[in-house]
């Protein structure tokens, strides 16, 4: 077995996956991958979120998740209370925007796909490809391909989650532009586990969703996690921390 890298993933999804019937309001599906250097994760990353945690609910149970915080439901119905909610966004916000973090991650939008392929792919099987190869560009990058790095997803059922492990093994055995990586390797967790890079990629994916269906926009949360995409040679940030197909 090779040795640990220095660095850990997580991710998360926004939308769903479905080409059968497309949500005109969200037509697009996003993968985010988080990428933390673990010393950073266990030394600023988590100790940020928890204290937020207490701060708001006395507690660390709360799981931050963007669609229960944009409804304030749940533990978010505090939210409820317009000053309570601007204070909590506004925390929130300067957390996440200082979090030290790399962003790769990929969209799909459906109604394009359908339309240009007559036998089109599943959007996640597209987009885990996509990241999954930048991910391998990005550790190259940092002399950590020959390191073992976690790549962490959220459990959501035992079908779903053998399919997507499939998936991940035949890209990871050289179904990709890159080639074999065997420094990748996945491994699910349940919300139970209240991860913290879990949620962090949750926050990310939903406003990054939201950038590539309405692009001309306000997106404050947006704003905050741009600067942490992977960049190319020239600083760009599309085809290289974030790849919008087709």
């Amino acid at each position: 077995m090779p040795p640990f890298s220095d660095y850990i993933v997580y991710v998360d999804e926004s939308g769903d996956h479905s080409l059968v019937s497309i949500n005109q309001q969200n037509p697009v599906f996003v993968l985010s991958f988080c990428i933390f250097e673990k010393a950073a994760y266990y030394e600023v990353v988590v100790p940020a979120v928890q204290k937020l945690k207490f701060e708001f609910w006395g507690h660390d149970c709360a799981v931050l998740h963007s669609h229960e915080i944009r409804k304030a439901r749940g533990d978010f119905n505090i939210l409820l209370n317009a000053n309570t909610r601007a204070s909590f966004i506004d925390r929130l916000n300067g957390v996440i925007g200082a979090l030290p973090m790399t962003i790769i991650a990929a969209a799909i939008d459906k109604q394009r796909h359908v339309k240009r392929y007559s036998d089109p792919m599943n959007p996640y099987e597209i987009a885990l490809k996509f990241c999954m190869e930048r991910l391998q560009r990005w550790l190259q990058d940092q002399s950590q391909a020959d390191h073992l790095t976690h790549v962490i997803v959220e459990r959501r059922g035992d079908a779903e989650d053998q399919k997507l492990e499939l998936e991940f093994r035949r890209v990871a055995d050289g179904r990709n532009q890159v080639g074999r990586m065997p420094n990748l390797d996945i491994r699910f967790m349940t919300k139970k586990h209240n991860s913290t890079g879990l949620q962090i990629a949750d926050l990310t994916a939903h406003p990054i969703a939201r950038h590539v269906i309405k692009s001309n926009q306000p997106n404050r949360a947006y704003d905050l996690i741009e600067p942490k995409f992977r960049r190319g040679p020239a600083g760009q940030v599309a085809g290289y921390g974030l790849k919008v197909f087709p």
